[in-house]
């Protein structure tokens, strides 16, 4: 940092935040064409699922809604392990 910028780092920044060890937001995850074909597949499998849930909640109809949830549920932690497995996850960071 150049030393204008620093010194009003420092008057706003806390010593804590100075001290924190920063992690690198970058995973070590390959981002290729096969990687967003699978998850381009997985994003439209949910998407899907979740206009059938939309449409059975628009409907009342509660046997088609509680049926789509759980396709829904399941498109999305296909998804989400999938994402889990390539390195990147939705959870927060601790």
């Amino acid at each position: 940092m150049a030393g204008g910028a620093l010194a009003a780092c420092a008057e706003r920044c806390t010593v804590r935040e100075f001290t924190r060890p920063r992690r690198s937001s970058v995973p070590d995850t390959k981002i290729d064409e096969h990687f967003m074909m699978r998850y381009r597949t997985l994003l439209d499998a949910e998407t899907n699922a979740f206009d059938e849930l939309e449409h059975a909640f628009e409907d009342g109809d509660r046997a088609h809604f509680l049926n789509d949830l759980q396709h829904w549920r399941t498109a999305m932690d296909k998804k989400l392990a999938f994402l889990e497995r390539s390195g990147l996850s939705a959870r927060e960071a601790s």
